[in-house]
């Protein structure tokens, strides 16, 4: 008797229920897919035949992994007389929903005029030279901070404020906002409003007689050139309770956060009240060091490469993974929940800018995850591996 005769007997002898199971069987080894309502409905269910070894991922049922690199220092830049800016938004860079980001720069006088957000708070960290902010609050508090490298400032949504250089040095910085969907091109300018508005109206409300609009700005002046204003002469007046907008990132010893690997700096709402949507910080990462894979529980992540040249995996679910490089001036998107690492792959410190779209900081490394798991619980998800193998996996 040849073999298909063999296997066609054997076969029929199962009968129709037999030939349903095998046919489920073949099913989930093939795509991990049952009949529909195999397994029972309610309280009558019951045990089905093994499917497959791995799921299978229908690209029909997972979205493409997107691209999760931008150039933004690569971008278009906005310049008018005092400086320019750069911008990277869920426009250009369609991953980015949760978080914005600009790279701005002032020349020495220069001032990014009064103005408001009516979308995004802001958050800023001062790469070089020294700044002046004014910000003002619904109450009518203010506040007049001036900013050295390695300093913060943040500004809750709709708050009016300005940054003007102090000194005879430029001075730039990374401005993040706690929404994709933010443009540095839309922001709520005084010189705008005032130019867009009656001026019969204008009048009566400042005192003015109404010939003295005519010298103001015809259009939006965004980042307006100036005389140099000398550091003896820009005085703090700063803001008179414990939530300033102000933080001393890389002085204050309450950002350390270091690693295995390298160090890091971070400010989040626990040190820095008036910061109560965003995190950010500065992490530097040594040459062939890694910050270990983990993810990001409540919050989506936004870097920017300051220095140096990283590497960075991945991990969106569903089969999906990618891993990018990234070099000065790029910024990288990482989704709320997405797995990832973080590898300094060149010969010189890695430096990053990151910021979070949430006040409170909260992340799970995987070994960790892997350390409180009990023996069985690994060596039954990880099947094949040899326990010694499992053992060193715990051990880290």
């Amino acid at each position: 008797m040849d073999a298909n005769r063999r296997a066609f007997l054997g076969t029929a002898a199962l009968g129709a229920s037999g030939l349903v199971a095998l046919t489920q069987q073949a099913a989930a080894a093939a795509t991990d897919h049952g009949a529909p309502g195999a397994g029972g409905f309610g309280r009558d269910v019951q045990q089905l035949p093994p499917g497959a070894e791995v799921a299978y991922h229908d690209p029909k049922d997972v979205g493409a992994m997107p691209d999760f690199r931008f150039s933004l220092d690569g971008n278009v830049p906005k310049i008018t007389s005092g400086g320019w800016a750069k911008e990277a938004t869920v426009h250009q860079f369609p991953i980015s929903k949760g978080i914005a980001g600009v790279h701005m720069f002032l020349d020495p006088g220069a001032s990014r005029e009064l103005h408001w957000h009516a979308i995004a708070a802001e958050w800023a960290y001062v790469i070089d030279g020294r700044c002046q902010t004014v910000v003002l609050d619904p109450s009518g508090a203010s506040e007049i901070n001036n900013y050295e490298p390695g300093d913060l400032w943040f500004f809750p949504k709709g708050h009016g404020h300005s940054i003007q250089t102090i000194g005879d040095k430029p001075c730039h910085f990374i401005l993040s906002f706690d929404n994709g969907a933010f443009s540095e091109h839309g922001t709520f300018s005084i010189t705008d409003w005032v130019d867009v508005s009656p001026k019969d109206m204008l009048a009566l409300d400042f005192g003015l007689p109404k010939d003295a609009l005519n010298a103001f700005p015809k259009g939006e002046a965004y980042i307006q050139a100036g005389p140099v204003i000398p550091i003896a002469q820009a005085l703090d007046a700063p803001w008179p309770k414990e939530s300033t907008h102000k933080f001393r990132l890389l002085k204050d010893p309450r950002a350390v956060r270091d690693f295995d690997g390298g160090t890091f700096r971070l400010a989040t709402v626990d040190e820095w009240p008036v910061s109560k949507s965003m995190s950010g910080g500065v992490m530097t990462i040594r040459p062939g060091q890694m910050r270990k894979f983990h993810w990001n529980v409540n919050a989506n992540e936004w870097h920017f490469y300051l220095k140096g040249k990283g590497q960075v995996a991945l991990f969106g679910s569903g089969g999906r993974g990618k891993v990018a490089e990234f070099s000065p001036g790029d910024v990288a998107y990482i989704p709320m929940g997405f797995g990832h690492a973080i590898k300094n792959v060149g010969d010189e410190d890695l430096e990053i800018i990151q910021t979070w779209d949430n006040g409170k900081f909260e992340e799970i490394d995987l070994d960790a995850w892997i350390k409180a798991s009990p023996n069985y619980l690994l060596a039954n998800n990880f099947a094949g591996v040899p326990a010694e193998t499992l053992t060193k996996l715990k051990q880290g």
